[in-house]
């Protein structure tokens, strides 16, 4: 059954696909994952008895903590036990703790070694240290050999060819108690087995350079005469930077690459050890006629995020390589990974109720289990984890859009208590990316803010161009389709017109840069689709207009 809302078909019989049969390549890797597939196709259709098999699994990475001491889980049998014993807790809630984490002490949040810290910014603000431990890498790895698994299934290519990944160095710094600190995407590569890192077009060693404009003409350079079948990165818009970096810096890659060199272009400022190191591994290559990624290489797929603030930017990625497929890699963080879709052509994806415990919280403040929800719902996402994170409110809004077989499928909406709001009219994240998407105009980038005064109004600065259109007064009439609060109060005159401001060429880049060198991570960096306060809003000016 199927049936729509917005811009999104709500699906209740989606099918995993997983089944025996299939190309060479899908059959083996089928193969080899025997077991997990079988437990996964199970958990889909007992959603209940896959979270009961998570809580023993948390329950007995408690034992012997302080956490476990502090709320009685050695008393805890049931779902209802557990939520008696432990609260919801936000990160700030959960900090005391984490902070333990980080100084070196053990058995604070759960028995098992702390392998590491990743490093997280969020949407904004300071950034969080979250632990690592061995059970739940495994459980983030088998969400990741499942999805992959899947992409292999529906292109067949990929069997053969270079994978190209953007992702952050794996480690960076360490803590105070002498724990390594890195971002999740550079660990999730470190963790692959050697044959698919073997694939990789980046080596290491350019991960590793810490200015990331460096970084991205290496990743080009690196990946210009080789064969490229899919790429891969959180953000959708790293992948328009890049598209718009090959433009940038083709002269000074056309030098490098004739020469087999990684020392043109922005590279020219490169550490000479890193820099010979990296170029062991180029060959000369011939000039490309034409530098648009559809057109230098042989592309299956583009995978990233394609919800949330992600949903603008996925449909600009897609009208500038409208022929090669986006597909959504997931519902995934720092945090954890907690669904993934397994066809080009989801709504969503579908929860991984075999990695974490998962709870979801709606307008009625009362948590529910995944068997619980409703197609068609929005609900706050609450995960419970074997690195430590206890009924840990990740801030997360998502809409169930549909079922595969007893297992709800959801997409990424926002982020909960993220919105602009000066006279009730509460504007969410969401609904400024619909409002943009309904426009039709291609952007760099764009930040919607509030100017207060006696009529208040909304200010949206912007990069790219416009043509004719009148941004504000489309915006305007966009928005209003999409928040009754937001229309009633512009009808009424409470709120005035918005304000346009266009931001020199380059701001958005220079505003991903400066953030990147404060320790946000590379590919997953958010984009800054609403200010809500002064602070990020002058953030946004300041680094935008600097040149």
């Amino acid at each position: 059954m199927l049936h729509r809302a917005g811009r999104f078909d709500f699906v209740e019989n989606l099918e995993p696909g997983l089944g025996r049969d299939g190309h060479g390549t899908y059959r083996f890797l089928r193969t080899i994952l025997n077991g997990s597939v079988r437990q996964f196709l199970a958990d889909l259709e007992d959603p209940r008895a896959a979270q009961e098999r998570r809580l023993v699994a948390l329950l007995k990475a408690s034992k012997g903590t302080d956490f476990a001491a502090k709320h009685g889980l050695d008393s805890v049998k049931t779902f209802s036990d557990f939520r008696k014993a432990v609260p919801v807790r936000t990160h700030e809630e959960l900090l005391p703790w984490l902070d333990r984490v980080s100084a070196g002490e053990k058995r604070v949040l759960v028995n098992g070694r702390t392998r590491m810290l990743l490093e997280t910014s969020g949407t904004t603000g300071t950034p969080k240290l979250l632990p690592v431990t061995p059970a739940w890498e495994e459980i983030v790895q088998e969400a990741q050999r499942l999805w992959t698994l899947a992409l292999v299934r529906d292109h067949p290519e990929l069997g053969s060819g270079k994978i190209l990944t953007v992702v952050s160095p794996e480690r960076h710094d360490r803590s105070a108690g002498g724990l390594p600190i890195g971002s999740n995407t550079g660990r999730i590569r470190a963790a692959q087995p050697f044959w698919l890192r073997s694939r990789y077009v980046v080596p290491r060693e350019v991960v590793e350079i810490s200015d990331p404009v460096v970084r991205q003409y290496a990743i080009l350079r690196c990946a210009l005469g080789c064969d490229v079948r899919t790429i891969t990165t959180a953000n959708p818009s790293m992948i328009l930077l890049l598209i718009r970096r090959l433009q940038d810096w083709k002269d000074a890659l056309s030098v490098d690459l004739r020469a087999g060199t990684l020392r043109n272009g922005p590279a020219s400022v490169l550490d000479e050890n890193i820099r010979q190191r990296i170029e062991r591994k180029l060959k000369p290559s011939s000039v490309p006629e034409e530098w648009s990624p559809d057109r230098l290489w042989d592309l299956s797929s583009i995978n990233c995020w394609t919800g949330g603030p992600a949903q603008y930017f996925a449909d600009r990625l897609r009208e500038e390589l409208p022929s090669i497929p986006i597909r959504e890699v997931g519902i995934s963080a720092s945090e954890g990974t907690f669904a993934f879709p397994l066809g080009n052509d989801w709504p969503g994806s579908v929860l991984w109720v075999g990695g974490h415990l998962q709870e979801f919280i709606g307008d009625d403040d009362v948590p529910r289990w995944a068997w619980e929800l409703e197609v068609g719902e929005k609900v706050r996402l609450v995960v419970s984890t074997t690195a430590g994170l206890w009924r840990y409110d990740m801030a997360d809004e998502v809409e169930v859009v549909g079922r595969c077989r007893n297992t709800p499928v959801i997409r990424f909406v926002g982020k909960s208590g993220r919105y602009l709001n000066v006279l009730g009219e509460r504007v969410t994240e969401g609904q400024v990316v619909e409002a943009m998407c309904q426009l039709g105009v291609n952007l760099t980038g764009f930040t919607v803010g509030i100017e207060e005064g006696d009529t208040p109004r909304y200010v949206v600065a912007f990069e790219g161009e416009t043509g004719r259109m009148d941004l504000g007064k489309s915006f305007d009439q966009a928005l209003s389709t999409v928040n009754v609060e937001y229309a009633g109060k512009r009808k009424s005159g409470r709120l005035g017109p918005p304000e346009v401001l266009c931001l020199p060429a380059g701001s958005y880049g220079r505003i991903h840069e400066e953030r990147v060198r404060m320790g946000a991570p590379d590919g997953q960096l958010k984009d800054p689709v609403i200010a809500i306060d002064a602070s990020e809003w002058g953030r946004v000016l300041k680094v935008g207009h600097s040149q």
